[in-house]
């Protein structure tokens, strides 16, 4: 008798080491702004999700957070510029870390908003003085940061000549639109070690009328300007396609970049499973999956149905429906 055959390897389940960080699978849960946080202040409702998504040796990038009063583009999003800010996000840090232990440690990464340096010129001369988001982070217990660069926030602004009118060597050519992301990263860079940081980039979205008019271009300036700086990874988002044959990708960005590359946006197993087994990414970040399926991973390995996600209450802000309600796959294998 013939022995019996193994299981298919699951690619998405394959253990990956990124920089400092062991991971055994490659499913991340993407950065979920929820509108939850009461007055910008993290919740004690936000353990139980952030700790309902949490598996052994997984990857989690907490939801974008605030680095000053002025930084707020939506309600109740969570800061992180005052002591009393960083002891709040402390137990949902803690309570992660309690439920995945590793001697290197894991997530969550701390997603900020608008990170600022705070001898930046940007200002033009003006006495602008903010808490460094890269320290506080650190010190709630997040185990590294990544940087928002994406969805019309504020480094996406400068990122892009379609919302980049600046006349100074912050705007204009490609390199001094990147100047301010690249000081930023630099920044923190200095501070906690690169192999704790990371950036997020959405080169082909036009969130708050940010888009650019070559976003392949800019993807790979970026790339290789990142690659200076050894950081542990580069999430981006993939484009929408439009119409067949569209032909913009992630790629080229992939290519350039020497890291760990993360991509999000419109993943399901399958093509998940698909883009780790053709090299085309390391990671796969997942959101509204995995809001509406908190054992996504054990989903994905066993193959079973997904939770359906409901859109009408993912910006409510009630702290439990469609926030930590969605149901766990009831089995015992």
């Amino acid at each position: 008798m013939s022995a019996e055959a193994e299981a298919p390897t699951i690619p998405l389940l394959t253990p990956y080491k990124m920089a400092i960080f062991n991971l055994s699978h490659r499913i991340v849960l993407a950065p979920l702004g929820r509108l939850r946080s009461y007055n910008h202040f993290a919740q004690p409702h936000a353990i139980l999700y952030y700790s309902q998504r949490t598996s052994k040796g997984g990857f989690m990038i907490a939801e974008a957070t605030g680095v000053s009063d002025t930084a707020q583009g939506y309600p109740n999003t969570p800061g992180i510029w005052t002591k009393e800010h960083v002891e709040a996000w402390k137990p949902i840090v803690d309570a992660v870390h309690a439920k995945d232990f590793q001697p290197n440690g894991q997530a969550p990464i701390s997603s900020t908003s608008n990170p600022i340096r705070p001898d930046s010129n940007i200002f033009d001369g003006a006495d602008v003085h903010f808490t460094p988001p890269r320290r506080n982070a650190i010190e709630a217990g997040f185990d590294g940061v990544e940087v928002h660069g994406a969805h019309g926030y504020l480094i996406d602004q400068f990122l892009k000549d379609g919302a980049n009118d600046r006349t100074d060597k912050y705007g204009g050519s490609l390199e001094n639109r990147c100047r301010f992301a690249l000081e930023i990263v630099e920044a923190i860079v200095e501070e906690i070690g690169a192999e704790r940081v990371g950036i997020r980039l959405s080169l082909f979205t036009d969130y708050e009328d940010c888009e650019d008019s070559d976003p392949e271009a800019l993807g790979i300036y970026m790339a290789k300007a990142l690659n200076k700086y050894g950081i542990a990874y580069c999430h981006m988002v993939e484009p929408k396609l439009t119409h067949i044959g569209d032909s913009k990708s992630l790629l080229p960005m992939r290519k350039a970049f020497n890291g760990t590359f993360i991509v999000a946006g419109g993943y399901d197993r399958e093509k998940g499973n698909k883009a780790i087994a053709e090299n085309h990414t390391d990671l796969v970040a997942y959101g509204k999956l995995f809001l509406a399926n908190p054992d996504l991973p054990r989903r994905f390995e066993l193959n079973a149905p997904l939770n359906k996600y409901n859109r009408k209450t993912f910006y409510t802000p009630d702290p439990v429906i469609g926030y930590t309600d969605y149901p766990f796959l009831e089995t015992n294998a």
